[in-house]
């Protein structure tokens, strides 16, 4: 929760990249036991990006700060502050941000990653929200990024046909206006088994055996997390609006991490919020992580969803178990 700000922080820029190869469920269908209809009425994916060999975390995320970056007019050499928020980076250090900065040659910035699977992105968000409004940075950007295809066992039909590959990106500077109204963060490291990767980190080093067993591959315990899910968005959502005094009723948009389309009408169902409130990409990029929201932000305020004064909901859950909500007056670019 955003707590007596020294200044006021907006969004003054957004972008995403999504690899160009689509995998449909038609292509999944040669691949494993599945069919296009299961996947359809179960999750709402109809296809999905995958990057290829040569492209990598760090490769989207660039792409997509470059844009964000633009849209805003601000030059890399302008920013204070990198955040990438991932759990696929490039390699385990240096961080992906570094990378990023390397990229872009914004040499000013500090850079760091955070891991908060799909609610990466809010986290980051928060981050650098509170950094702004400290007075410690002028101008951040935040980057939701994953290429979860790279960890993804393509003979396991319950995790292959959920994801895909992006990044999503916000520019954040200080400002006159109150364009963050409220954040909230969560998380309940009682379900850090509900959703991992098991093998390569000091707890389990890659080795022949778990390479054999398989622990390099995104396991989750689907039913657990779709319960957790459906309860821990209307939970956030409902906590968030009532910090920034509001109800559901004077949302605009509601812009969800991007599931499953059961997770995301249950939430809106449970919130009274219509269909033209909330934002669905879902059948076209299915679960991208922590790109998810960022993506869908973009899309939004380039297709026209989002205007000046708007006020928009941004809430996610993920691996940990994590969940983050924000509430976001939008304020147009002068």
């Amino acid at each position: 929760m955003i707590h007596g700000k020294a200044r006021n922080v907006i969004i003054t820029g957004t972008g995403h990249a999504v690899p160009t190869r689509v995998l449909s469920n038609f292509d999944l269908e040669k691949m494993v036991d599945t069919s296009d209809e299961w996947i359809r009425t179960r999750t709402g994916i109809l296809r999905r990006r995958v990057a290829d060999e040569h492209t990598a975390t760090s490769d989207l995320a660039a792409e997509a700060g470059r844009l964000a970056l633009k849209d805003a007019g601000v030059s890399p050499e302008e920013l204070d502050l990198i955040i990438v928020a991932t759990i696929t980076p490039d390699m385990l250090f240096p961080s992906t941000s570094c990378l990023v900065q390397k990229n872009l040659e914004a040499w000013g910035a500090a850079c760091y990653d955070l891991s908060a699977g799909c609610s990466g992105l809010i986290y980051g968000l928060d981050m650098a929200v509170h950094s702004i409004a400290s007075g410690a940075y002028q101008r951040a950007l935040v980057i939701g990024a994953d290429c979860i295809s790279k960890v993804l066992n393509f003979q396991d039909r319950s995790t292959c046909v959920l994801f895909g590959d992006g990044a999503g990106a916000c520019l954040l500077e200080a400002a006159d206006q109150a364009g963050v109204l409220a954040s909230r963060l969560g998380a309940d490291g009682r379900g850090w088994d509900k959703l991992l990767l098991r093998g390569g980190g000091s707890r389990h080093p890659a080795s022949p055996a778990t390479l054999a067993a398989g622990w390099h591959y995104i396991e989750m315990c689907g039913n657990d997390v779709f319960k957790f899910a459906v309860r821990i968005m209307v939970e956030a959502s409902l906590q968030v609006l009532a910090d920034a005094g509001l109800q559901p009723e004077d949302i605009d948009l509601f812009i969800p991490h991007q599931a499953n389309i059961r997770i995301i009408e249950s939430a809106a169902q449970r919130l009274n919020l219509t269909e033209d409130q909330v934002y669905v990409n879902l059948d076209e990029y299915g679960n991208t992580s922590a790109a998810s929201i960022g993506i869908a932000l973009d899309e939004a305020v380039r297709s026209g969803r989002i205007k000046g004064g708007d006020r928009v909901l941004l809430v996610g859950f993920g691996a940990g178990l994590t969940w983050g909500a924000m509430i976001i007056e939008w304020v147009e670019k002068a």
